[in-house]
């Protein structure tokens, strides 16, 4: 109960447009409503980096990542191979996302997320997040949810606790066009 409770606030600030943090698969995400640009600035911001690096989006399953991928009929096919690991993708984009999430180009990182707090994140507020490592630029990540809030305090909105995948390194990245390993994960 205290589960579903704590998800439903999370959902409520994404839904305002707040910033989350969240446990993935090896450490807490940053995240946001993909469309809700000024929460994306404000992540590029609290992160340090540049807009030009493009941010990932995570889904329960792949009908909420529509409109923001345009997959070929081949990067279909690989979004739709299922591994013992998580991967992220980069697939054409479609026509939702915009530059701050491709970096200006054509093409968006996603991740059908396998930890079960982020996929009922998703699900609860029927739609991708934006996820991307909470951390300054350069830092190292958060693992915990007490480590997100000592680095961030109130510049993030709302910290959903919960324990990471126990993964030791974030997910690995591949090219759905022609299935390269762009990061080793």
């Amino acid at each position: 109960m205290l589960a579903q409770a704590a998800l439903q606030r999370a959902a409520d600030h994404v839904r305002r447009g707040g910033v989350i943090a969240y446990p993935t698969e090896a450490v807490y995400g940053l995240g946001c409503d993909p469309a809700a640009h000024p929460a994306v600035e404000r992540i590029v911001r609290i992160k340090g980096r540049s807009a030009g690096a493009g941010l990932i989006l995570i889904a329960s399953d792949l009908a909420q990542l529509e409109g923001w991928i345009a997959p070929t009929a081949s990067e279909r096919q690989r979004l739709d191979t299922h591994t013992a690991e998580p991967v992220t993708w980069v697939v054409t984009a479609g026509p939702r996302a915009h530059a701050l999430l491709t970096g200006s180009r054509g093409t968006l990182a996603v991740r059908l997320t396998t930890h079960p707090l982020a996929a009922a994140l998703c699900r609860t507020v029927a739609m991708p997040l934006v996820s991307t490592s909470a951390n300054r630029h350069g830092r190292p990540p958060a693992r915990t949810a007490l480590m997100v809030r000592r680095r961030f305090g109130a510049e993030v909105d709302y910290v959903l606790g919960g324990a990471t995948g126990g993964r030791a390194n974030p997910s690995e990245i591949r090219d759905a066009r022609s299935g390269a390993v762009l990061r080793r994960g």
